[in-house]
């Protein structure tokens, strides 16, 4: 079971060259092109805010959506207020974490959240396992990008919601790769397409679409078979046409590789 020399292209960024890897290793012919990075916001007004009305109460449950989101969350209030002041602050109010990482981030902060979002942990999951939590007011820290679903969810439920933004998703620094592959998929040069998260199908769209390739890059990936990491990045490939033909048992990055080459090769 292998790619068997099949041209597959992928758009990690943070563990871009362990995907290289995990596709060599399954048969394929790597070609890793970076589609983002985390960039700290523009205005840190609102962490400030919400740091402002959770020293004095105000919330009663604080949603942590990322990893990368609660340690920057917490490096940016150490670095204006006393240390350790936000990890007490958070041990007054109810805490969720969406999955691993953010469990992770808390536990270096020496926290154990109350509640934890099953796999595949999108934020469907969330709003399920918090369904008989009685909250009022609610601070959400959010990903990259706003999740107005989320939000209004919680809203329908009676609460306020107060989103906390530290950080955006913007292009990598180097974009040439991604606007390689934005090129090749234009051509038609690859069989298979993994995405492991849904702002890449975004930023891949944003980069041919300035290099007026748009229509043939979205044909090209419609003929690839294309894996996706989970439920959230199927939704946003489909917003573009884009059907996956693959979603792994658990939303891991190697199982995604392993599970559509051997999909593929059958």
């Amino acid at each position: 079971m292998s790619f068997a020399g099949l041209r597959v292209v992928a758009f990690e960024s943070r563990r871009a060259a362990e995907m290289a890897e995990l596709i060599r290793r399954q048969g394929g012919q790597p070609f890793v092109a970076p589609a983002m990075r985390e960039a700290p916001a523009e205005d840190n007004g609102a962490a400030f805010a919400f740091a402002e009305r959770l020293f004095a109460g105000e919330f009663d449950t604080v949603i942590l959506l990322t990893g990368i989101g609660t340690r920057e969350l917490n490096r940016l209030l150490s670095a204006r207020y006393p240390e350790g002041a936000f990890a007490d602050a958070l041990r007054r109010v109810t805490l969720v974490a969406r999955g691993p990482k953010p469990v992770a981030a808390l536990r270096e902060m020496g926290l154990t959240p109350a509640i934890v979002a099953p796999q595949p942990n999108t934020w469907r999951e969330l709003l399920a396992a918090t369904a008989n939590h009685p909250a009022r007011h609610i601070a959400v820290q959010e990903y990259g990008r706003p999740n107005p679903e989320l939000l209004a969810a919680l809203a329908a439920r009676g609460a306020e919601v107060t989103p906390v933004r530290v950080y955006r998703y913007a292009l990598p620094d180097n974009v040439s790769p991604l606007q390689e592959a934005a090129r090749r998929l234009a051509a038609g040069e690859f069989q298979v397409a993994l995405f492991t998260t849904a702002v890449q199908i975004e930023h891949l769209v944003r980069v041919a679409t300035e290099q007026g390739i748009e229509t043939d890059m979205l044909a090209g990936l419609r003929k690839c078979w294309i894996g996706s990491i989970g439920p959230t990045t199927t939704e946003a490939l489909e917003e573009f046409g884009i059907h996956p033909g693959l979603q792994p048992t658990q939303p891991k990055m190697g199982l995604l590789v392993m599970e559509t080459a051997a999909r593929v090769s059958r």
